[in-house]
């Protein structure tokens, strides 16, 4: 699947960017516990936002540590399969985090690899930070992701 030419096909529809975020849960399914939407997406950036509700919350009704992990290696890998080149493959093989401040809303996570040489070979560390509804960090990863080419 060409993941950046079905976003970019979709986003103009009525429902695009939740249909293409329904497609990359059939595609990964682990990610639909998280019900994502996919916001924005292109080379060296995707957005995906999470809404905060019983299926993603801890007992002290915030959203749960994992919940944002799964968002942010989403983000992360959506960004990083649109940015490295044509041909190249990826995989996440490790992924550090920081909980700054509870979750207490709805929740956006960006990842921006626009500071990130996507020609570069072996682990690349790609950023990603979740911010509440009032634009505050509640949680950064760096997420390790093994690019090889051809």
């Amino acid at each position: 699947m060409d993941v950046l030419r079905a976003f970019r096909r979709l986003k103009p529809l009525p429902g695009g960017t939740w249909l293409f975020s329904r497609a990359v849960c059939r595609v990964a399914p682990y990610f639909s516990s998280i019900a994502p939407q996919v916001e924005a997406l292109e080379p060296g950036m995707a957005r995906v936002t999470m809404r905060k509700r019983r299926a993603v919350q801890n007992h002290i009704k915030t959203v749960h540590a994992i919940a944002m992990c799964n968002m942010a290696e989403l983000a992360g890998g959506l960004m990083t399969d649109v940015s490295i080149p044509k041909g190249a493959r990826w995989i996440p093989v490790g992924m550090t985090v920081e909980y700054l401040k509870k979750a207490k809303t709805d929740l956006t996570a960006v990842a921006d690899g626009s500071g990130i040489d996507w020609s570069a070979v072996g682990n690349i560390q790609v950023p990603v930070v979740v911010t509440d509804t009032s634009g505050t960090p509640v949680f950064q990863a760096r997420i390790t992701m093994n690019v090889r080419h051809g």
